[in-house]
């Protein structure tokens, strides 16, 4: 059975936000809000749970996994980015997008796309993913929870808790979301790609 911690959408407990870290450290599968409705995450370097995620959500390997991070220090730890890039960047963060960049060497390659070697970045301002965030001390492997057949991120988690019971380690109710996904941008290559319009403005990018 999944457990369910009801965590303050503004002022996260610490004693439970310490608990689901610990959950998180020791392998499971955290089902947390954000700024553009509910994600599903993991440990950074467990395959095994990574493979978890993927049956969950019904994706195959190609599929861009994003690295959730507190603030853009850690971005170029894990991305190549230039100047420019880092510029806009840091002039749309943080907020609701996914930015899509070529992987350094410090993100284990099961986590890369197989064949452009990406990997997704976001920076949120959701207080109970920073506060986990800030915790955990490292990103939160994570992608949008959107479930096989469906097209919006899951926004309701009464809902969720039916539907992924026994399926996840932990599930936080940070209250009811929008049902609406990030804004995607890749910068993988010297043009900018719109690949997915969500809820995060496209005008400067374009």
């Amino acid at each position: 059975m999944s457990q369910l911690f009801h965590i303050h959408p503004d002022n996260p407990q610490p004693r439970l936000i310490s608990q689901a870290v610990d959950i998180i450290k020791q392998g499971g599968v955290v089902v947390y809000p954000t700024d553009s409705g509910y994600a599903i995450g993991c440990n950074l370097g467990n395959k095994q749970a990574k493979e978890r995620i993927e049956r969950i959500r019904g994706i195959e390997k190609h599929h861009n996994f994003t690295l959730v991070c507190r603030d853009l220090s850690e971005l170029s730890t894990y991305a190549r980015v230039d100047n420019q890039m880092f510029r806009l960047i840091k002039n749309n963060t943080p907020g609701p997008y996914t930015f899509i960049f070529k992987g350094t060497k410090e993100v284990p390659k099961r986590l890369l796309n197989d064949k452009k070697k990406t990997i997704g970045i976001r920076v949120i301002e959701h207080p109970i993913a920073c506060a986990l965030l800030a915790e955990l001390g490292e990103p939160l492997m994570s992608c949008s929870l959107i479930l096989p057949g469906e097209e919006f991120t899951q926004a309701d988690p009464d809902d969720i808790l039916e539907r992924l019971d026994k399926h996840v380690d932990l599930i936080i109710h940070g209250g009811y979301l929008p049902e609406q996904a990030t804004t995607v941008i890749d910068l993988s290559e010297d043009d900018i790609q719109i690949l997915r319009v969500g809820c995060g403005d496209t005008a400067p990018f374009e």
